[in-house]
């Protein structure tokens, strides 16, 4: 096979996938029967995660139509002719546990199935591609650390979360799924579980109010916070023209209101960066009561992205800057 480029992990321009299927876009349910779930017989070993399922012939279609409803992530590779590259698979398939949903690791071993590899073009391996609402995207072309691994998903699903593509898959029957202790220490808590299922569900204002009674709870909760953040950039964008927003925002550069509005709107592109300086520049021209608006709008966001993220790092640094 000859090797051609693809793009790296964190690099990814993921700005066509918003107008695929956006938060309360109509989706099919997903199709599937017994083949489809990873207790049936699979080449290359059946997958334990709950999260993870080997690809045949048989249930390919089927399990590609699930990426209506959260990304599907196939991973090419090949014990014979790249035994490295079984590690790859083996590291994605543990990460999709630690995901919970947000993504659906295929094992496709191209021993077992060339035909799911001619079919898909495949260039080389090891190979991981991103399907999302049935359009495939190259995401990683070399084996990776695990913690690199997950560095990059994480990367890959907060640009996601920022574009509102938020649902999740459901546990695929007949994995090893884990219980108790085992899976609280693997971060699956059902506190959040009723705002997910609003946002899966396009009801923005359910959501908003599940991740408030949460914060409200706890205001150290994390997760509850950027959450809520996330699900008030969704509430506010709602129903809102992104051509108009531009226009009135080139309009009234210094209209605090405007301005907040095109960063939302940024925000749900996946242009992180140019959202925060966009509100960065407004706080350096503004004073008072518009400074301070603007500056609370711009905490949000970053609460939204995380503020383990490497742009809300340096939007802190920017932001420290502007104000003084």
């Amino acid at each position: 096979m000859t090797q051609q480029p693809f793009s790296r992990p964190g690099a990814i321009d993921l700005s066509a996938l918003k107008g695929a299927a956006g938060p309360g876009a109509p989706r099919p349910a997903p199709a599937g029967g017994p083949a489809a779930g990873p207790g049936a017989a699979q080449p290359g070993g059946g997958a334990t995660s709950a999260y993870c399922v080997s690809i045949t012939e048989q249930n390919f279609e089927s399990v590609v139509e699930t990426s209506r409803t959260a990304p599907l992530l196939l991973v090419f590779y090949s014990p014979t002719q790249m035994p490295e590259s079984v590690q790859l698979a083996d590291d994605l398939e543990t990460l999709s546990g630690e995901f919970e949903g947000r993504f659906l690791a295929g094992r496709v071993d191209i021993d077992a199935v060339p035909q799911i590899a001619q079919l898909m073009q495949i260039p080389s391996i090891p190979l991981v591609v991103m399907i999302f609402d049935g359009r495939p995207m190259p995401l990683l072309q070399d084996v990776v650390p695990l913690e690199e691994l997950r560095t990059a998903l994480t990367q890959v699903m907060q640009q996601l979360t920022a574009q509102g593509i938020t649902g999740r898959h459901q546990p695929r029957t007949g994995a090893a799924q884990p219980e108790g202790d085992e899976a609280e220490e693997a971060g699956m808590d059902p506190r959040y579980a009723a705002a997910q299922d609003a946002l899966g569900e396009g009801d923005i204002d359910t959501a908003v109010a599940e991740y408030q009674k949460l914060v409200d709870a706890n205001p150290a909760d994390a997760e509850a916070a950027a959450g809520l953040a996330m699900a008030k950039v969704l509430q506010r964008t709602r129903g809102v023209d992104l051509q108009a927003a531009r226009a009135a925002a080139a309009a009234a550069p210094d209209d605090v209101d405007a301005q907040t509005m095109v960063a939302d709107l940024d925000m749900l592109g996946g242009h992180v960066d140019d959202a925060f300086s966009r509100l960065i520049d407004l706080i350096r021209r503004s004073e008072g009561e518009d400074r301070n608006k603007a500056r609370e709008h711009l905490l949000g966001l970053f609460g939204a992205v995380g503020n383990d993220d490497p742009r809300v790092m340096r939007g802190r640094q920017n932001l420290a800057s502007a104000l003084f």
